[in-house]
């Protein structure tokens, strides 16, 4: 199992990000790796590499298209508004506005399903008073990272049916029949083991003030000092009606692509930004987001090579043979292989059939009951979200949080989230699949 594909090419990527080497290219090293491995010559793993890129060129395009609608709102400053009006309700209460940005994020699961699209609209105006209060962004990425798992894990709706459906399927399909009602009880403890990390992040790890240097006009959003004063002008108003057409059109139609057009669209018509500037807003929008779009891509072809090499079948095989006896330690070997799979292709949703391939028909033989079977795929599937270099759930949070470049993604985001989240999540895994 050592020698799997798999094992190899996350151990690879994970040792190359913790050594900052940039995620993009740790992930292609990884993709290489698994290819290698797995037997193929170098001549038909870059094209794999490149055609599987495809699964993710919606996502790609929507992400930069944000980021220019994001540098479009920095820049008729109506975000001024909302820091005045924060330094005035949260100063010098940390814990608060970490549990506000948390709450926020939330609702963008559930609620209005947007997942990360707030992320670089609200984030980066926020930086400046972030700095003033010495909030530890690790603390900030951890409450977003919270926000995007959490209740699309726990709750049954907007994300979170679509998890729950894609979990209820998939274990029919493998011979596990529960009711989608079910579902929720089932991630409950799991869930709670988030809770306490969340906690234990802004209360006692990064509890502690942090310095980082005052933002200058360079960065990659223009600066928004909390002493900037900012009257209400019907710029302010277009690019409210901008925020909340880009909403509805994102939600009618199931398309951020669209969503982001019609909000950059609507403030150009009404001349919030002149259309002179768009060259500035395009760069400044590309730079923010191309990375996250370029590392979606590439964990996609990633994903794809694992997938049509048979390296995940393989570890799946050989897993199935090593787990008896003890039902607390398969499940806690059941979720290290889950935490194997999804940290290399970053993604809870995509992960759940082939985790559900291994976990049904494993539990039902080893005894467990079909709600433990779901506690059990619903964790391991959302290990893949926290701590994983090529996840939306780590990529978001760093884009709006190192839009002034002082915010690295594996060290800020993915290890703190790590151990925040994905600890508590094996270990309230484990629990609730002896207790169920």
């Amino acid at each position: 199992m050592l020698f799997n594909p798999v094992v190899i090419s996350v151990i690879v990527v994970v040792v190359l990000s913790l050594a900052r080497v940039n995620v993009l290219l740790a992930l292609i090293a990884g993709a290489l790796v698994a290819g290698l491995v797995a037997g193929l010559p170098l001549g038909e793993t870059i094209p794999m590499l490149v055609s599987g890129m495809d699964g993710q060129l919606n996502t790609a395009l929507s992400y930069i298209l944000l980021g220019m609608f994001a540098v479009l709102i920095a820049k008729s400053k109506i975000t001024n508004v909302l820091v005045q009006i924060l330094i005035k309700a949260l100063q010098g209460k940390r814990g608060f506005l970490l549990l506000a940005i948390a709450a926020v994020a939330s609702l963008s699961q559930n609620v209005v399903p947007v997942h990360i699209a707030f992320i670089p609209i609200l984030i980066p105006p926020l930086l400046a008073l972030f700095n003033r209060m010495q909030v530890d962004r690790r603390a900030v990425a951890t409450a977003l990272t919270f926000g995007l798992k959490a209740p699309y894990i726990l709750l049954p709706a907007g994300y979170g049916l679509i998890f729950h459906g894609i979990i209820q399927r998939e274990m029919e399909a493998h011979g596990a029949t529960i009711g989608i009602s079910e579902i929720p009880l089932a991630l409950l403890i799991p869930v709670s083991g988030m809770v306490v990390g969340l906690f234990i992040a802004i209360f006692f790890t990064y509890r502690k003030s942090r310095d980082y240097k005052p933002l200058e006009e360079s960065s990659l959003l223009d600066a928004v000092t909390p002493d900037e004063k900012v009257s209400w002008n019907k710029g302010h108003t277009f690019t409210v009606i901008a925020i909340v057409a880009a909403l509805f059109v994102q939600v009618q139609f199931s398309s951020m692509v669209l969503g982001a057009l019609i909000g950059i669209a609507i403030m150009l018509v009404f001349n919030v930004v002149s259309w002179r500037k768009t060259d500035d807003v395009v760069n400044k929008g590309i730079a923010m987001m191309g990375m996250i779009a370029f590392v979606m891509l590439v964990a996609s072809g990633y994903a794809t090579i694992l997938r049509e090499t048979g390296a995940v079948a393989e570890l799946v095989e050989v897993s199935s043979g090593i787990l008896s006896g003890s039902q607390i330690i398969a499940a806690f070997i059941m979720l290290l292989i889950g935490l194997t799979i999804t940290m290399g292709i970053g993604t809870s949703f995509g992960t759940i059939p082939i985790i559900a391939a291994l976990y049904v028909p494993l539990g039902l033989e080893l005894g467990f009951s079909v709600m433990a079977i779901a506690a059990l795929i619903g964790t391991a599937a959302a290990l893949g979200d926290a701590g994983s270099p090529a996840s939306d759930s780590t990529l978001g949070p760093t884009a709006g949080l190192n839009a002034d470049g002082q915010h690295n993604h594996i060290w800020d985001t993915c290890v703190p989230t790590f151990i925040h989240f994905n600890i508590p999540l094996i270990i309230f895994g484990v629990i609730a699949a002896i207790i169920f």
